[in-house]
């Protein structure tokens, strides 16, 4: 493990304040989550409190073990959290990392939050950690997402096929998108503007 992340880690923006993931925000989240539309394109149903618990409590464990940073998404202006989000696939030594398993209450879906939390999110990651690559990646049929990853400007890789084994035993393809460094003040200024 590695302290290229430190724990506790706070990210403030004009809207949101990204912090870090502890127990006691189990219980807000975990009513934010029982809206089903949330969980549409993922590979578990999160609107499952048994299923929900489990993944926050593996997301603890594996910001433990050096691997993953998961945040709480806190809307300054209506002072409550309103999603999460985390740093994934945390690799020092080739400088990269994902950013994902990223979810909002669907008030904010088309708000400025997502925009922000994302500029956040990759200033820290290419000005901060000095990173040469961020991926991100979501459901091939995820449109909405996948709109939302070129808007902040993610570049197309591809689709891996049956990427992933969602919980009811079907196949997920995989859209995945990156930001390298040469990208990121282009980036950055596009992000500001929007």
């Amino acid at each position: 493990m590695t302290d290229w992340i430190t724990y506790p880690l706070t990210l403030t923006g004009q809207s949101v304040i990204l912090r870090s993931l502890d127990n006691d925000h189990f219980g807000e989240l975990e009513t934010l989550a029982k809206d089903k539309r949330i969980w549409e394109f993922y590979v578990y149903d999160g609107s499952d409190s048994k299923t929900f618990l489990n993944v926050m409590n593996a997301a603890i464990v594996e910001r433990e073990k050096g691997n993953q940073f998961p945040f709480v998404n806190f809307h300054q202006q209506d002072k409550k959290i309103i999603g999460s989000t985390r740093f994934l696939d945390i690799q020092f030594q080739h400088k990269k990392l994902e950013i994902g398993s990223t979810w909002l209450h669907p008030d904010y879906w088309a708000t400025e939050v997502n925009l922000e939390c994302k500029l956040l999110l990759l200033e820290y990651c290419f000005e901060k950690l000095h990173a040469v690559r961020v991926q991100l990646k979501t459901d091939a049929q995820n449109i909405r997402s996948r709109k939302a990853i070129e808007k902040i400007g993610g570049q197309f890789e591809g689709i891996l096929r049956n990427d992933m084994i969602r919980d009811n035993h079907t196949h997920r393809n995989s859209a995945y998108y990156s930001i390298i460094e040469a990208e990121w003040s282009v980036v950055k200024t596009n992000l500001a503007a929007l």
